[in-house]
């Protein structure tokens, strides 16, 4: 008697601590989530993890890049651990906004169509959508794309880029659509073998991957024609005071120059936006 009276108390005390725990690790996109970050010392960060050089896992199921390095610096900051959360690039606003992540960090373009849905930091550094093509292939210009099959990422800025500028690229390619892929990886595979002829992508990316494979003097890396674009931090609307420490953040790694190392350490350069040197973090 007294095992099935103390059964019914142990279920309802396991799922007290479950709910409890999966309560506390989910923010609450209706207000800012500032308080709670200092208090648990920790914040979720989603990204893509194959988005070499910004966000990417290594053979050991460690993660690295250029956004990775950055992040963790600017949290360190606070004291502030950063729990990366690999998720699926075309959800990340919906992850965002359920609050199963609290930013949106990794190589993610700053466009008027995000704004409606993410605040933005301020931007950190420039980029621009290019296509890649194996020069067999003798295209060097978005014009040469008439009839030939296109891919993109699913999500990404260059694919909204795509729809929104149908007479720069999309008019122009076969079926006028972009073969998606949830990828860059699994898009560069089938450029190689051919079963693309094009591949719209971050110039960033393109000039990492296909440099560091040694395949780089095989391909066509050239603008597709849209405007150039900046990445920045997408957040949540209500959590102000995230977006207003990340940009401090900026501002003093900048100035003790360990952001300066990091671009270093990436691209061997300095990719900081002017008004990360400028220190006008208060100019979107």
């Amino acid at each position: 008697m007294k095992l099935k009276k103390f059964l019914p108390c142990l279920v309802f005390l396991t799922l007290s601590i479950f709910l409890t725990a999966c309560s506390s690790s989910v923010s609450d996109p209706k207000v800012d989530n500032w308080a709670k970050f200092e208090q648990q010392k920790t914040i979720t960060i989603g990204f893509d993890n194959t988005f070499v050089p910004m966000g990417f896992e290594l053979k050991n199921g460690q993660y690295a890049g250029f956004d990775i390095d950055l992040a963790n610096a600017v949290f360190a900051e606070y004291g502030i651990k950063v729990k990366w959360q690999p998720i699926d690039w075309d959800m990340k606003e919906t992850e965002l906004n359920n609050g199963t992540i609290d930013l949106i960090w990794n190589g993610y373009s700053a466009t008027d169509e995000r704004r409606e849905k993410v605040a933005f930091t301020v931007p950190y550094m420039k980029n621009e959508q290019v296509l890649v093509s194996k020069k067999a292939q003798n295209i060097t210009t978005p014009v040469q794309m008439n009839g030939k099959v296109l891919g993109a990422q699913a999500g990404s800025s260059g694919y909204l880029d795509f729809e929104a500028n149908p007479e720069l690229l999309k008019n122009r390619v076969k079926n006028k659509k972009a073969t998606q892929y949830s990828s860059f990886n699994e898009a560069l595979i089938d450029l190689k073998n051919d079963r693309i002829d094009a591949l719209l992508i971050d110039r960033v990316y393109a000039n990492y991957y296909l440099q560091e494979e040694g395949i780089l003097p095989d391909y066509n890396v050239f603008p597709a024609g849209f405007n150039s674009e900046s990445f920045a931090v997408g957040a949540r609307k209500n959590d102000k005071k995230l977006v207003e420490h990340i940009n401090t953040a900026f501002r003093k790694l900048y100035k003790t120059e360990k952001f300066q190392k990091i671009s270093q350490k990436w691209f061997g350069t300095n990719v900081a936006t002017d008004k990360i040197k400028n220190k006008a973090l208060c100019q979107l």
